[in-house]
């Protein structure tokens, strides 16, 4: 029996690739195809914008910078033998100062409600504004700004950049290029910088910097984040957000039709013509859209991309695109708003006739705004009454108990008691659930138990159930600390062993 010859299935027509402007690319244009899987990158050069947007962003990244490289040097007064830096994370001591905020290595619940609640407060961003986060907020996003920013200062705008990098090696290009990379190397090395100042003493750390004399893991660092940003910001800046981010890839699985996204609108910019072919059309009763396809959106875009070919990944939802947009609109005297911050639900209502269609308030946002209050309230009820005093107790394995001639029996203990104020403490020990025991400290006093400033303390600690008291084989204890000073109590709970 012979075999028939599979059939191959028809091949599938494959669009024209298009121009990075969105052009259709002519045969000439289009590369020869190699079969590798990897394309070479096109740099990407944006053109400068003014707008709102643009406005917004240069804000943020003020506020940001400033926060960040500034916020190392503030004050604030603990008391002597306290550091007296505002925001520091001692990791010689276990500590975390945050004003007049202290947290301690068991205090780390607070650390993952703050994770949690960033990750749902960017869910709710998602949810209202798409990727606004990325747009205005992320590291990578404000960097690769101010880095832009430089750029533009030293080659100049789009054009001059453009044919800069077209021009042969020349002194000019050779000494533009230098100062360029030179700036680049010094904001990347103050990062890296400033970051190490949060885990240390800020004003003595820069002056061992200076010196040589700062711990080799501080250079270490510097080196390790100034490479980092220098590379991610300078050079990679994009593709950041379109290889290396994962979020590219989750928020578009938490969006819906009622987030509001950086859109063109395509309903009222097609068909593209110019403005003299659009009044020529209009005025023989043809359509003609707003859309005069100059590319402003595109060249003003730090992703390189084409808003008007939809939504997509690459996107970051900075509204520059809006800002260019709506100046060309501006000069052409038509309305603003050709690209700008709609909706999916939206843009599908305007095209069936409708009127417009907004749902910020809904059961996701809804959701989402709950759990972060009741997250939020959660964590800050439990900082406000934190005890500042802690007592754990650890039972002796072996032997469990003791009988004593005398026939009562006694129980040893470890009893490790932490003191989380400046200034040594004084902490009375008593058991509470066994009638008639007795509290024995070796070396030292049930009712006066010192603990230095910051700093846990053990204690060998006996407990004695009187002879004829018969407890149980294993009888629930309480272990009560107080400090008269203040009034602050702490227990804990263990077990009394007996025959």
């Amino acid at each position: 029996m012979s075999l028939a010859e599979p059939t191959r299935p028809a091949p599938v027509p494959r669009p024209r690739p298009t121009t990075k402007f969105g052009r259709r690319a002519t045969r000439a244009a289009i590369p020869a195809v190699d079969g590798s899987l990897y394309a070479a990158r096109t740099k990407i050069q944006p053109q400068l914008v003014r707008g709102t947007f643009r406005r917004i962003k240069w804000a943020v990244l003020v506020v940001a910078l400033g926060i960040y490289y500034l916020v190392p040097f503030l004050r604030w007064n603990r008391g002597p033998g306290e550091p007296s830096q505002a925001v520091l994370l001692d990791l010689d001591k276990g500590r975390f100062h945050f004003f007049s905020i202290e947290l301690w290595p068991q205090d780390v619940t607070y650390v993952m409600g703050l994770l949690i609640l960033a990750a749902l407060v960017l869910f709710l961003m998602n949810a209202v504004a798409g990727r606004v986060w990325c747009g205005y907020l992320c590291p990578q996003t404000v960097w690769t700004d101010l880095f832009l920013a430089v750029e533009r200062l030293i080659e100049g705008d789009r054009r001059e950049r453009l044919k800069l990098d077209a021009a042969p090696w020349s002194m000019e290009k050779i000494a533009l290029r230098t100062m360029k990379h030179s700036i680049w190397l010094l904001i990347a090395w103050w990062t890296g910088g400033a970051w190490v100042l949060y885990f240390a003493d800020a004003p003595t750390l820069v002056v061992q910097l200076a010196t040589f004399q700062a711990p080799a893991p501080a250079y270490v660092a510097i080196l390790t984040l100034t490479a980092t940003t220098y590379l991610l910001a300078g050079h990679m800046r994009e593709q950041v957000c379109t290889y290396m981010c994962p979020w590219p890839r989750i928020q578009a699985a938490l969006t819906d039709e009622h987030a509001y996204n950086i859109l063109y609108r395509d309903a009222r910019g097609e068909p593209r013509v110019s403005a003299k072919q659009a009044t020529a059309l209009r005025a023989a009763g043809q359509p003609a859209g707003d859309c005069v396809d100059c590319f402003a959106c595109v060249t003003a875009c730090p992703a390189g991309i084409d808003i008007r070919d939809g939504l997509q990944m690459d996107c970051i939802q900075c509204g520059l695109c809006v800002d260019a947009c709506d100046t060309t609109m501006g000069k052409l005297g038509r309305p603003a708003g050709l690209i700008g911050y709609d909706t999916e639900a939206n843009r599908r209502s305007r095209a069936a006739g409708g009127g417009p269609v907004s749902r910020i308030v809904r059961p996701r946002t809804v959701l989402y705004v709950a759990l972060v209050a009741g997250i939020g309230g959660f964590m800050l009820y439990s900082l406000v009454t934190r005890s500042f005093m802690g007592l754990s107790v650890l039972h002796d394995r072996n032997p469990l108990y003791v009988t004593l001639s005398d026939g009562s029996i006694r129980n040893g203990y470890t009893v490790r008691l932490s003191n989380k104020r400046p200034g040594e403490r004084h902490y009375a020990l008593a058991v509470e659930g066994l009638p008639g025991a007795r509290v024995e400290v070796v070396g030292g006093l049930a009712a006066d138990l010192p603990v230095p400033s910051d700093a846990t303390q053990e204690f060998r600690v006996l407990v004695f159930a009187p002879a004829g008291a018969e407890p149980a084989a294993s009888a629930p204890l309480t272990f009560r600390i107080a400090d008269a000073a203040t009034g602050e109590t702490a227990r804990a709970q263990d077990t009394f062993k007996a025959p």
